[in-house]
C-alpha cells in the first residue's frame, strides 16, 4: 500500500533574527580581520576592479558638467584677460607716446634756454594755445598775453630762429602772425655779403620771398638771411631764412629769391617772446610859434 505523503507549501527556514545574528557576527569577524590582517586585499582589489566600469558610468554626467562648466569658465577667463591685455597695451602705447612728447618738449624747451641766454632782451616762454582754422592766414595763439607784458610788434623766436610777429594781444592770450605769412616783413640781412634785404611772407606756402631785386643782385642759393636790426623791432643777428633759389629775369632787369624759414612752428609748442621796445616813438615838440615876441 502506497503511504501517502503531504505535499508542503511553504519551505521553513532559519528565523529572521537567526540570520541577522549571524550576519552581524560575520559583519564582526570581516571588520576584525580586515583590521589585523591583510588577507582580504585581493578580494577588495577584485570587487573594486568590477565595480569601476559601474562607477565611471554614475559619475560620467557628474564629469561632464564640470568639464563643460570649466571649459566655459576657462574661455570666459580667456576673453576677459585678453581684453585686459589689450586695455593694457593701448595704456602703455599712450605713456609711452606721451613719454615721447615730454621728452621732445623738454629737449625743445632746453634749446630755448639756451637760445634766452644768447639774446639781451628779456623774453617771456608762451606754449601753444591753438592754431585758427584759417587758409588764409598762418597764424598761432599763445596763452599768455598783455598780463606777462606782451605787447603788438614783440617778435616771435625759436631755437631755429625768427618764427613770427605779435599782431593781436588779450589780458591772458596772445595771437603771432608767422613768417610766411603774407602780410608779414622783415628787415633781413645776406650773411655772407652783409647785403640788406626785406623778407615777405611768400605766396608759396611755406616760403618767404625777397622781392624787388636787381637781376645782377650778390645772392646765391643757400645764402643765409639774419635780421639786420633796422627798426628796432627784431634784434640784429637772429636767423630767418636759407635762400632755395633766385630768380632772375634779365628782360625787366629785376630777380625774386624764394627761401625757407630756419624755425619750425609747426613742430614745437613752446617758443619765446622777446619783449622789446615796441612803444611808438614820441612825437617831435612843436616849435614855438614865430608870432611870439622877441626878446628886446
Amino acid at each position: 500500500m502506497q503511504e501517502n505523503s503531504t505535499i508542503r507549501l511553504f519551505k521553513r527556514g532559519p528565523t529572521a533574527e537567526l540570520r541577522l545574528f549571524v550576519f552581524v557576527v560575520l559583519s564582526l569577524s570581516l571588520l576584525v580581520v580586515d583590521a589585523r590582517w591583510r588577507i582580504l586585499d585581493p578580494a577588495r582589489q577584485a570587487v573594486s576592479v568590477v565595480l569601476y566600469p559601474f562607477q565611471r558610468i554614475m559619475m560620467a554626467p557628474r564629469d561632464a558638467i564640470e568639464h563643460i562648466s570649466s571649459w566655459s569658465d576657462a574661455a570666459a577667463l580667456a576673453r576677459t584677460e585678453k581684453e585686459a591685455l589689450q586695455r593694457q597695451r593701448i595704456e602703455l602705447a599712450q605713456i609711452s607716446t606721451h613719454a615721447a612728447q615730454l621728452a621732445t618738449e623738454n629737449e625743445q624747451l632746453r634749446r630755448l634756454l639756451n637760445v634766452a641766454d644768447t639774446v639781451t632782451q628779456p623774453s617771456v616762454a608762451v606754449e601753444v594755445f591753438y592754431e585758427p582754422p584759417n587758409a588764409f592766414s598762418h597764424h598761432l595763439v599763445f596763452n599768455k598775453g598783455s598780463a606777462s607784458g606782451i605787447r603788438p610788434g614783440m617778435p616771435v623766436i625759436d631755437e631755429g630762429g625768427i618764427v613770427g610777429q605779435i599782431v593781436r594781444v588779450t589780458p591772458f592770450t596772445s595771437e603771432a602772425a608767422l613768417l610766411t605769412d603774407d602780410k608779414v616783413s622783415i628787415p633781413v640781412q645776406v650773411l655772407r655779403s652783409g647785403l640788406r634785404l626785406i623778407a615777405f611772407g611768400g605766396n608759396v606756402t611755406g616760403k618767404l620771398e625777397v622781392r624787388y631785386l636787381t637781376a645782377d643782385v650778390n645772392l646765391e642759393p643757400g645764402d643765409i638771411l639774419v635780421t639786420s636790426g633796422i627798426g628796432g623791432l627784431f634784434p640784429a643777428g637772429l636767423s630767418v631764412a636759407k635762400v632755395d633759389h633766385v630768380n632772375r629775369d634779365p628782360a625787366s632787369g629785376f630777380a625774386l629769391a624764394v627761401a625757407t624759414p630756419l624755425s619750425h612752428p609747426e613742430r614745437h609748442r613752446h617758443f619765446l617772446v622777446l619783449r622789446v621796445d615796441v612803444s611808438p616813438p614820441e612825437s617831435a615838440q612843436e616849435e614855438p610859434s614865430n608870432g611870439s615876441q622877441a626878446g628886446q
